[in-house]
């Protein structure tokens, strides 16, 4: 009898866990058209990315899918004309783990485009800890952090031409970082998930301190906790740990749909100028976590990164 109680109890919590994230769950409601603008997404392939370069096509912006996989990308780039009607969709190839591509894609883009309005940083990775890029860095960390902190300074110049909006995908797991220092982001740091972490918080305070530089340019920036989504971004962990999480995500998760919801929200909705370099979660402000308000170190981490990638 006990055991049976004990599983009736387990069920119920689940199930009023699972009600109370769908309650909280925040939605873009922002109506505003995208009709003559242009929005680049990176890692838009599938998941959260996806899904945020399918609404900015149902609101006719010009979708530039930045993905690694070209073949990956011309599948999602096919779909979201079939469902939108919108054949303004360009696939590029980008990828995240080599400075070289990004540098060849913003030249690419630089010469071909005529405007940016949106850039939203979303490509991101967990796992393959150990392993190093050709730059000689984390491939964790350079895929989460520093190419997207090169990309976004060499489209800088674009996006201010059409006074445009930064968005940075971060994560609450930043709340982790909390031995983080400079010198551990250009080092393998074993204990599980510390990297990610790391990359997370450095997110978060380059939105910052980006924002704090384009004052005075219209140009803003914002960083985001999406939520927990079930997507394909656990691809690269070890086999028990994707049973482990695939059977937390159906429990606990949002949808990928659900999860693009406030990088929709910072992209598109009209107001947020004054919030430049907040971050978000659920679709409203949020206060920084408790890393990233150590004063100053956003700044070190802007002059860490410009080192790095020879900026």
């Amino acid at each position: 009898m006990l055991p049976l109680i004990a599983l009736v109890l387990i069920l119920a919590t689940c199930g009023a866990i699972k009600i109370y994230l769908k309650l909280t769950t925040g939605w873009c409601k922002s109506r505003t058209c995208l009709l003559g603008k242009t929005a680049l997404i990176t890692g838009a392939n599938s998941g959260i990315g996806y899904e945020t370069a399918l609404d900015f096509a149902k609101r006719g912006a010009r979708v530039i899918l930045a993905c690694r996989s070209p073949a990956k990308a011309e599948e999602a780039r096919s779909k979201i004309i079939s469902e939108t009607g919108n054949e303004n969709i360009v696939v590029k190839n980008l990828d995240m783990a080599s400075f070289a591509s990004v540098r060849a894609f913003a030249k690419e883009i630089n010469e071909t485009e005529n405007r940016l309005d949106i850039l939203v940083n979303n490509a991101g990775m967990i796992g393959r800890w150990g392993e190093t890029t050709e730059d000689g860095l984390p491939v964790l960390m350079q895929t989460n952090h520093f190419s997207g902190f090169l990309l976004t300074n060499l489209l800088v110049n674009l996006l201010k031409q059409t006074q445009g909006r930064i968005v940075n995908v971060s994560s609450v797991a930043a709340r982790r970082a909390r031995d983080f220092t400079l010198e551990k982001i250009v080092k393998q740091n074993r204990r599980f998930g510390r990297d990610y972490a790391y990359s997370k918080l450095c997110n978060i305070l380059f939105t910052q301190e980006l924002a704090r530089r384009l004052q005075g340019t219209g140009v803003t920036a914002y960083s985001l906790h999406p939520g927990v989504v079930k997507t394909n971004f656990f691809d690269n962990t070890s086999a028990y740990f994707k049973i482990l999480v695939a059977v937390l995500l159906n429990l606990f998760s949002k949808t990928s749909e659900e999860g693009a919801q406030t990088t929709i929200y910072c992209s598109v909705t009209k107001g947020l100028e004054g919030f430049s370099g907040e971050h978000f979660s659920d679709c409203k402000r949020i206060e920084p976590y408790k890393t990233a308000r150590e004063p100053g170190l956003a700044r070190k981490l802007w002059e860490k990164s410009e080192e790095i990638v020879n900026l």
